[in-house]
């Protein structure tokens, strides 16, 4: 795992799926809209809406994460970027990705977002729209802490991790092939 200064990089190649990890709050989205093309970030958030006109609608769920793999699926193969922006801290559905990618012959990236629970509640709270449960939060930042100490162990190329600070200062450097 490589722990990212603020001021830091990430170098990521072309085609690679990245996958943002990080508890509802944590600023997967504010980071993946800042730092990668509107384009390469595929929302489970915005899937769900696609599918039931609410991201809030969670029945849809499953349906969702198909079509954010569908989507990655064809970026990749088109030799491009996906990002997985959904909160990943279940190896279950990391590993669905990295199976993917496997499918598909592409490099692996995870970005961990490590960002205290006080701050993810704290964000939650201040949304316009959809609110998540504190107990959802909570339960996924246990899952993220687990996580955070097995990633290296589950096939992905490279593990990145960032701290707030990081996550609001860090570059991209994109690399071809």
């Amino acid at each position: 795992m490589i722990d990212v200064p603020a001021g830091g990089t990430l170098t990521i190649g072309a085609p690679s799926l990245v996958l943002l990890i990080g508890p509802s709050g944590s600023g997967k989205s504010t980071f993946a809209t800042r730092i990668f093309g509107p384009y390469e970030v595929i929302s489970s958030d915005h899937c769900r809406a696609l599918i039931a006109d609410s991201e809030a609608d969670q029945s849809v769920t499953p349906q969702a994460f198909e079509l954010v793999r569908y989507i990655a699926r064809a970026r990749l193969e088109a030799g491009r970027i996906a990002v997985v922006d959904a909160t990943n801290v279940h190896e279950s559905a990391r590993r669905r990705n990295l199976d993917l990618a496997e499918k598909v012959g592409v490099e692996t990236v995870a970005i961990a977002l490590d960002v205290p629970l006080e701050d993810c509640l704290a964000r939650n709270a201040s949304r316009k729209g959809r609110v998540v449960p504190e107990e959802a939060i909570r339960s996924q930042r246990a899952d993220m802490d687990r996580s955070l100490t097995r990633l290296d162990g589950e096939g992905f190329g490279l593990v990145y991790r960032l701290d707030g600070p990081a996550m609001a200062s860090v570059g991209l450097v994109r690399r071809q092939g």
